[in-house]
């Protein structure tokens, strides 16, 4: 998390705290707007109120002014991040459904042009191809022993 949203979510934090203590602190005659059975509550402040909804979440600052009472949405990070995961999700899923179709062509691109792709067979050597093999393996074994024998035979002498 970035110094500077930590120090927002902070200032938030605090200013909410020394709300709630005021509301306890301060004699409470603000009550609970009831006007739908009991759906928001006000905290009183120094300017006016917060007016929270129980059933959205939302918060509103309400203040008095020369024309009265207004409330004034209380800008929420929540519903912010809640938008950017909603999107995320979205592009995940979207990748996902290009990966799965680009991995469907790319895996039978015979069978999406509709033919059958070839059986791969497995060719096995003639007789003559595994007589000059063998032939091989043994003139090179042969060598190797003889080389041995010969390292043998120096390393055995007087040092």
């Amino acid at each position: 998390m970035h110094r500077s949203a930590f120090r927002r979510i902070l200032i938030r934090v605090s200013t909410v705290g020394v709300v709630v203590i005021g509301a306890i602190t301060v004699a409470p005659s603000l009550h609970a707007a009831d006007s739908e059975n009991g759906r928001y509550s006000m905290i009183p402040t120094a300017d006016g109120g917060l007016r929270l909804d129980s059933r959205t979440g939302a918060v509103s600052n309400c203040t008095k002014g020369p024309q009265g009472w207004s409330c004034n949405a209380v800008p929420d990070e929540r519903a912010v991040l809640d938008g950017e995961i909603v999107r995320l999700q979205a592009e995940v899923d979207r990748l996902k459904g290009e990966l799965a179709a680009g991995s469907r062509t790319e895996a039978a691109p015979d069978q999406a042009a509709g033919k059958t792709p070839p059986k791969a067979e497995l060719a096995l050597p003639s007789e003559q191809e595994l007589d000059r093999m063998m032939t091989f393996v043994e003139r090179a074994w042969r060598k190797l022993m003889g080389m041995a024998n010969r390292l043998q035979k120096e390393g055995s002498g007087p040092i």
